[in-house]
């Protein structure tokens, strides 16, 4: 009798990992780890509760899945890491990230295991310029500590995986139909409010960055587990919508969507933007600024992506695209502004009382 097919999934209560576990619960005994469960459970999804950066509950968590589902995984799709915007130092980078995908892989080493999928980042890589495009051979420069952290936990993978396939997916800035980007919630956020801050940017207004829809996601990970056998023994393939928004189209996009008015953007010099945004996050405010200092230095970075050989390997194209959800996401926030800045972590005092 053949093995069941079970499926790890690490940071299966975030945002993806929960996308996934539904996706593959139904064809797949689906395991979940986390640090806490998620707000709702799957009916065929198995959770262990485990924290990747303790050596022990590593083992106690992989002793449960030994006693219910036996040693053979079909897959392991590797999904937790740390991950913020305050550009301060955590060692969480260094004990989850790196050394949680080494406590990972060293257990799964006593098991049967068809594939391993990492969840990178394209910021492992270099920028490019608008018209130009990256791929997965493109130079490596991860400019900040979450794609220093990837960088560091791929190499892990490269040296401890032995014999075991190997494929990490370089995925572009995740976003959803009620929005659940970071980046973008705080754009719609400033535009909404008619913040002065919505009106300049310190990088070219004419450079992007990719994105991909968690629905798409969730299908390049099937895709990976349903072809892991024709799969290259390692390798890297990138995820995202191939040519991104502007910054500039995406805040004349958001000005029309919620103003019904053109959103003009003015480029100010960086030295004026650190300034303002050193000055803005030592001031007491009842909601901290997103915009940190560290961040204008990356304001220019533009990310398009060939996606060519997820094409070719995974048989995958995204479906969605940023441009046709944004009025997706406007319509959820004009629907309930209170409830979406809930969901987004926004300060809900700060809602216009005329929109």
């Amino acid at each position: 009798m053949p093995p069941e097919k079970v499926i790890l999934v690490t940071g299966s209560s975030g945002l993806i990992g929960a996308a996934v576990v539904a996706c593959l619960a139904d064809s797949y005994k689906v395991v979940g780890f986390d640090r806490e469960p998620p707000s709702e459970a799957h009916p065929h999804a198995h959770f262990v509760s485990v924290d990747l950066t303790d050596e022990e509950d590593v083992a106690r968590a992989f002793t449960s899945v030994l006693d219910t589902h036996g040693k053979h995984l079909t897959s392991v799709i590797h999904l937790a890491a740390y991950f913020d915007f305050s550009g301060e130092p955590n060692e969480l980078y260094e004990t989850l990230t790196v050394e949680g995908t080494l406590r990972l892989l060293r257990s799964l080493s006593s098991l049967s295991v068809e594939q391993f999928i990492f969840s990178s980042t394209m910021l492992v890589h270099n920028p490019c310029m608008p018209g130009e495009f990256i791929t997965e051979d493109s130079p490596l420069d991860p400019r900040w500590d979450y794609p220093i952290s990837k960088v560091k936990a791929e190499q892990v993978i490269h040296a401890e995986r032995g014999s075991l396939p190997a494929i990490s997916l370089r995925i572009g800035g995740v976003y959803t139909d009620r929005c659940h980007s970071i980046p973008l919630a705080h754009q719609i956020q400033r535009i909404y409010e008619r913040r002065l801050t919505s009106r300049v940017f310190p990088g070219h207004i004419s450079h992007g960055q990719s994105f991909v829809h968690v629905d798409d996601l969730v299908e390049a990970f099937v895709a990976a587990v349903e072809r892991r056998h024709s799969l290259p023994p390692e390798c890297a393939i990138l995820i995202g919508e191939p040519e991104p928004l502007t910054y500039d189209e995406l805040q004349h996009q958001f000005g029309r969507l919620i103003h019904h008015e053109d959103w003009e953007t003015t480029q100010i010099p960086k030295v004026v933007a650190k300034t303002g945004a050193w000055v803005q996050n030592n001031l007491p405010m009842e909601e901290a600024p997103f915009i940190k200092p560290w961040m204008i230095d990356y304001s220019d970075d533009h990310y398009a992506l060939d996606i060519s050989r997820a094409q070719r390997l995974l048989g995958w194209a995204p479906r969605h695209s940023l441009r046709d959800t944004l009025p997706k996401m406007v319509a959820a926030l004009q629907a309930d502004p209170l409830n979406w800045y809930h969901e987004h972590h926004l300060n809900s005092e700060a809602i216009p009382i005329n929109q």
